[in-house]
């Protein structure tokens, strides 16, 4: 078991359903994600949902979850698929991706 899991760091995988394309919920997600010191990316769905995977302390994550599940003013967030993992350490900052196909399968 390494340090950062002993010390409370997790990962988060979330998908993220609703209105949520087009309205600025990437850039909402990476200003908070980099405002709370987590690591991982955000990035649009072909399915039209926005999908997120980000590590630290678990706290941080929580915090996050919160802001994912109200999301930006103009979104309506109908759905948020959450999935607590032990941390990878393979993420380096907080980034917009570009679009995929599909969510990944973890």
């Amino acid at each position: 078991m390494n340090t950062e899991h002993r010390s409370g760091f997790r990962r988060l995988h979330l998908v993220i359903r609703g209105i949520v394309q087009g309205v600025g919920f990437r850039f909402f997600v990476e200003r908070h994600a980099r405002r709370l010191g987590l690591r991982g990316w955000v990035r649009n769905v072909a399915d039209g949902s926005v999908e997120v995977l980000a590590e630290g302390p678990e706290e941080a994550l929580r915090l996050l979850l919160e802001q994912c599940q109200q999301g930006p003013r103009s979104a309506h967030v109908e759905k948020v698929e959450t999935q607590w993992l032990p941390p990878a350490n393979d993420l380096n900052d907080f980034q917009i991706l570009p679009s995929a196909r599909e969510p990944i399968r973890l």
